[in-house]
């Protein structure tokens, strides 16, 4: 093992801008010491052996050395860990400085959710009814009122409920459409928008196009040609009202979304803020989602500390807290028989903010990964966090975490440190995946207003 960490140590040295290895020895400092963020590049450490045969990081830094000049310079923090699956750690740097994960933190939320709900979890939306309905006509009379969290309710559901009340012989509705406080419809924070988005959506003389597209695809990724054979259509007279029921509403049907781990899949590849905040604001929050995994993971509080639970903002983790947070993910998708692929974006496959990254055909599939981007938040911040497959039939689970520069050029840096660890070990091999369409469709308006802010995930920025 002590001459691979040396062949990886080359090998980062090789490619890497600015890098010189130290080799941990009795002498190192112990786990848990906190470093000195970092400038360099990460380390190849060898493992120290404890009673139990784990091995313990060095956290220490070396420092740097002249930039070769055929390698753009990059400038900025960086925390690195590169693990076998067994333990033993391969790279380390700045491991216990905290520093901002950006998006990354959707994995907090993402253990946090499937601990709280379970993979199989459903979120329902209801409609309930105020008012007698005559099946004869077709018609209402009195208030339609929808209530529901669901963080991935979008036009394509807007007409499956359209298409239900058709069923249960509701076409028109006389009174107005009241929607509870919490319902938002893709993506908008706005429950009263999004109850317009609602009513316009479920009459098909008002159906945009988008919203048209989106039932379309998704009964036809779906295999449901029996829907295809006609039009759903609800048409409500009265104006949108953000409320309660009014007393003796009736139940009339309730509608579930995708299972907690499709969801997690859409959410992470795109890297969809919204959703993330919608499931965290159901799990607590940020605070306490930060407590419960403090508190699961055996760490301090001050190792991981949230402001939102997107990734937005200012957020701290250490690298070390980070790889814990993975390895917990891998193991609570383990317990219902799921790995990493069936929520995070396989690279080069998979949709989203990976699609364009290790898409040449030797690295095609051999990275799983959740990215972070922050362009403007602590000078920019960048993370890539997650697992790599080499033909030597190892799987590594790695963290980086950058601060302080350039955002393209810290993905660089990123993938040359995948690069070069893949090398050592053979290089790149596929993880056995077999790519899925994500059946829920994404508006852009999460992304354009993100934007906006400058922080954002950009696909190819």
């Amino acid at each position: 093992m002590h001459q691979l960490l040396k062949k990886i140590g080359s090998a980062l040295a090789a490619v890497l801008i600015g890098a010189t290895f130290t080799f941990a020895q009795q002498g190192a400092p112990p786990a848990g010491s906190q470093s000195t963020p970092s400038q360099t590049r990460p380390q190849a450490v060898s493992p120290l052996l404890g009673n139990s045969g784990a091995a313990k990081p060095n956290s220490s830094s070396a420092p740097g050395l002249a930039q070769p000049a055929y390698l753009t310079p990059i400038s900025g923090l960086q925390g690195v860990l590169a693990e076998t699956l067994e333990g033993t750690t391969l790279a380390a740097q700045s491991v216990d400085e905290r520093l901002n994960p950006a998006s990354s933190v959707k994995l907090a939320t993402a253990l946090v959710a499937l601990q709280t709900f379970g993979p199989d979890h459903r979120f329902v939306t209801s409609v309930w009814a105020s008012g007698k309905i005559d099946r004869s006509t077709g018609t209402l009379t009195g208030d339609l009122i929808v209530t529901g969290r669901d963080p991935s309710f979008h036009y394509e559901h807007a007409v499956m409920l359209a298409r239900e009340l058709n069923h249960l012989g509701v076409r028109n509705v006389t009174g107005n459409l009241i929607v509870a406080p919490g319902f938002t419809m893709n993506f908008d924070w706005s429950a009263k928008q999004s109850g317009e988005e609602f009513l316009e959506t479920a009459d098909a003389a008002r159906r945009s196009a988008a919203a048209t597209r989106a039932w379309l695809d998704e009964r036809t990724l779906v295999g449901d040609n029996e829907s295809l054979r006609s039009v759903p259509s609800l048409v409500i007279s009265g104006q949108v009202i953000v409320g309660s029921a009014p007393t003796g509403s009736v139940p009339l049907l309730t509608h579930k979304s995708s299972k907690l781990v499709d969801v997690l899949k859409v959410l992470l590849c795109y890297s969809n803020n919204f959703m993330a905040e919608r499931i965290g604001e159901t799990l607590g929050g940020p605070q306490t989602i930060a407590a419960r995994l403090a508190d699961k993971l055996k760490i301090s509080p001050d190792e991981i500390v949230l402001a939102s639970t997107s990734g937005l903002g200012i957020n701290r983790v250490t690298p070390r807290v980070m790889m814990k947070i993975l390895r917990a993910l891998g193991a609570e998708l383990q317990k219902n028989r799921l790995v990493l692929s069936d929520i995070l974006p396989v690279a080069g496959i998979d949709p989203g903010t990976l699609e364009e990254r290790y898409t040449d055909q030797v690295s095609r599939g051999s990275v799983v990964a959740k990215t972070g981007t922050l362009v403007r938040t602590d000078g920019g911040s960048s993370s890539l966090v997650g697992q790599m497959k080499t033909k030597s039939g190892r799987v590594v689970l790695f963290v980086i975490l950058n601060q302080r520069g350039s955002v393209l050029r810290f993905r660089q840096n990123q993938d040359q440190i995948v690069t070069a660890i893949q090398n050592t070990l053979g290089g790149p091999a596929p993880f056995d995946y077999r790519p899925v369409r994500l059946s829920m469709r994404l508006a852009d308006s999460d992304y354009e207003t993100a934007k906006t802010r400058g922080e954002y995930e950009p696909k190819n920025q």
